[in-house]
């Protein structure tokens, strides 16, 4: 049986959708294989989120990618990943069921680097807390 497939969704695709889609692919491999988009990309991966990705052992090699690569695919789960009480989510046209669990945009930190670093881990845990276990009990069907 192939793996399931998720799309992560967000607004600039750079933190959090990457995050997620990382964190997927490293910790649920064969079960799910994840993607990422966003509608506003913003053109790069955040350099801390990489960083906090590395300390875990994964080597991400993300692309900041717009949601429209992605028109037309079918996935199990769509998954918006943004805080919606703070930003606009984007909303998925396409086929897959959509679900929202959100997260602060770690890109938005304040403070010194490493207080700016401590948030980027939080999200990347409260990432990995949530999506992974949802994942793992949710029936790609519905």
């Amino acid at each position: 049986m192939s793996a399931h497939k998720v799309l992560f969704l967000c607004t600039g695709n750079s933190c959090r959708s990457q995050l997620a889609e990382a964190l997927v692919n490293h910790l649920l491999a064969g079960e799910w294989q994840a993607f990422s988009a966003g509608t506003r990309p913003a053109g790069y991966v955040h350099p801390l989120a990489l960083q906090v990705l590395g300390e875990v052992g994964i080597h991400h090699q993300g692309i900041s990618k717009s949601v429209d690569e992605f028109r037309g695919e079918t996935f199990d789960r769509v998954i918006t990943v943004c805080d919606s009480a703070a930003e606009d989510c984007p909303v998925w046209l396409g086929r897959g069921l959509r679900t929202h669990i959100g997260f602060p945009d770690p890109a938005l930190a304040q403070g010194s680097p490493e207080e700016r670093l401590a948030v980027f881990r939080q999200v990347r845990d409260d990432i990995e807390k949530t999506i992974l276990p949802f994942l793992k009990t949710a029936s790609p069907a519905g």
